[in-house]
């Protein structure tokens, strides 16, 4: 099994995403609104650097695995409930601007509830809409250079696409809570920081090489079994991994949801591999699978 993910190790790979709504739907009402307004968030231009993660709360090494120990249910060291998380990527059909044929992109990262079921759109941090400004105001360039190439909107705009993405997933993770931040909570803390921390699991999971690796190739000709491909991603990642097919009979290769638990809070803990079985973790894939090569728009 791979070692936990550290946060040292992750976030240097941040500076160098099927649940993904038509964005064309993206102006309709959410029901839960009420329950986690939107924060506002107007800069002008100005800039505010921030260290990615330095706000977030000071947590000890030996702190709880989510979805281990339900006693520390409302520390902010501690994600809860939505301790399984999933870091889900796609591989798209065509070559996105900017990217290449080897490009795997970022869906999200998804707070999953410990048995497989999960909420969304919660009130335990604020929601935003803006997510560009949020990131440009506080200096994260580099960042935001990299989620345009690799955290990318097959609807509408990118910016949409990662607004979704926080208000749907993030503000169900508690650490990411303002009172998390203490008396230096600035709003939009979170936002670099749940961006910094998916995008930076997501540059460790690099799974084209992955499967490369074993002679895994795209190819129009070749058909591959599902449980090598799999196997081949859950002995690089040491997690469980559940692939996603699209296709009339299921059987060409579209997502990898690697499956994660958090020793610490999101921001300053450690991803730690997650092998157990639990709701909704077959994937719904043929057993001979296709790998298809992108195509160029």
């Amino acid at each position: 099994m791979a070692p936990p993910v550290s946060l040292r190790s992750a976030f240097a790979y941040a500076s160098n995403f099927v649940s993904q709504i038509p964005l064309g739907f993206s102006n309709l009402p959410n029901p839960l609104s009420a329950f986690s307004p939107q924060t506002p968030f107007s800069t002008g231009n100005s800039v505010t650097p921030y260290d990615p993660l330095s706000g977030a709360p000071s947590c000890p090494l030996d702190g709880p695995t989510s979805c281990n120990n339900n006693t520390a249910a409302d520390s902010c060291c501690f994600v809860y409930p939505g301790g399984r998380m999933l870091l889900t990527q796609f591989w798209d059909q065509k070559v996105h601007v900017g990217g290449s044929e080897e490009d795997w992109t970022l869906h999200g990262l998804w707070p999953d509830l410990c048995d497989g079921s999960y909420d969304q759109y919660c009130g335990l941090a604020p929601r935003f809409e803006n997510i560009t400004d949020v990131l440009k105001h506080y200096d994260q360039q580099d960042l935001l250079e990299n989620m345009n190439r690799y955290w990318i909107a097959n609807y509408g705009t990118n910016n949409h696409l990662w607004a979704h993405e926080y208000n749907k997933h993030a503000t169900c993770i508690n650490t990411l809570a303002p009172s998390c931040y203490g008396e230096g909570y600035a709003a939009g803390q979170e936002v670099v920081d749940y961006f910094a921390r998916a995008f930076g699991l997501f540059k460790m999971l690099d799974t084209y090489w992955a499967l490369m690796n074993v002679g895994i190739e795209p190819s129009y000709k070749k058909t591959y079994a599902l449980e090598d491909i799999q196997a081949a991603l859950e002995d690089f990642s040491g997690s469980r991994v559940i692939l996603k097919c699209t296709g009339r009979h299921r059987n060409v290769l579209h997502e990898a949801w690697y499956v994660y638990f958090v020793k610490g809070s999101l921001q300053s803990g450690a991803f730690v591999p997650a092998r157990d079985s639990f709701k909704g973790d077959e994937g719904n894939c043929a057993a001979q699978v296709r790998y298809l090569p992108k195509r160029h728009k």
